[in-house]
């Protein structure tokens, strides 16, 4: 029941295509969150049939930006709770009739709409009282520490997201492997690396998946890293 959740910077080259493929069928995800898609409705069906996936939900771009799908198995019982152009809400149903909720989250590209996404994280957070798990790229970091190269990150944008997590019971996941999922100019004096994207968990879910992992997996066609989040243990391979 793994997950999967990758900022693709658009999906219009046979490369970034390609690379979700091999990526698909090395991990083996029972869910895929897209952000950044720039990709219509019948572009995401045909990559659903593509990546060997049964069912999909997709929120078109904005003019020649935006874009976001999730993609999932006919195995996984899935319903639709909210969606707009930054994120797509689930509840998953579980074989012993337990339920839970995936939510891919895109953030607000620009800064000073950033609180658009606090504020979008908080009222979901009142809809269900149900464990609850959020992935994707939050466009936002939670401390300095997840900055690396470039200027410091604005204090009131970190403050602002933090005091979100508080108000909305979220934690945020240990990344395991590299700490930054978003780099820019490597290998120049202008190499700047941050950690945008990550998974989000209340205590419930946390209580449920206690050895949940998320994993950074690099080499990605696009400026993100792909993340991959195991809830429950398991050795990849």
């Amino acid at each position: 029941m793994n997950a999967l959740a990758w900022n693709c910077q658009g999906l219009g080259s046979p490369g970034k295509i390609q690379f979700l493929k091999e990526l698909t069928r090395s991990e083996q995800p029972s869910f895929i969150f897209l952000s950044e898609t720039i990709s219509s409705q019948k572009k995401m069906e045909i990559l659903c049939t593509k990546l060997g996936f049964e069912n999909f939900l997709a929120v078109e771009p904005q003019g020649r930006s935006g874009g976001i799908g999730l993609f999932w198995k006919n195995t996984e019982a899935v319903k639709l709770l909210s969606s707009s152009r930054s994120h797509i809400d689930v509840t998953i149903s579980m074989p012993d009739d337990s339920e839970w909720r995936l939510t891919g989250i895109y953030g607000e590209p620009s800064r000073t709409l950033r609180y658009k996404t606090w504020d979008l994280l908080k009222n979901l957070s009142r809809d269900s009282n149900l464990p609850w798990c959020l992935i994707g790229d939050f466009n936002n970091v939670t401390s300095q520490a997840d900055k690396k190269g470039g200027p410091p990150y604005p204090t009131t944008l970190i403050d602002g997201f933090n005091e979100c997590l508080r108000e909305a019971d979220l934690h945020d996941l240990d990344l395991t492997g590299h700490q930054f999922t978003w780099e820019r100019g490597k290998n120049t004096q202008h190499w700047t690396e941050i950690r945008l994207d990550r998974v989000l968990a209340n205590s419930e879910w946390l209580n449920i998946f206690s050895l949940a992992k998320v994993y950074n997996l690099e080499g990605s066609p696009s400026d993100h890293s792909p993340l991959l989040l195991c809830p429950e243990q398991q050795i990849r391979g």
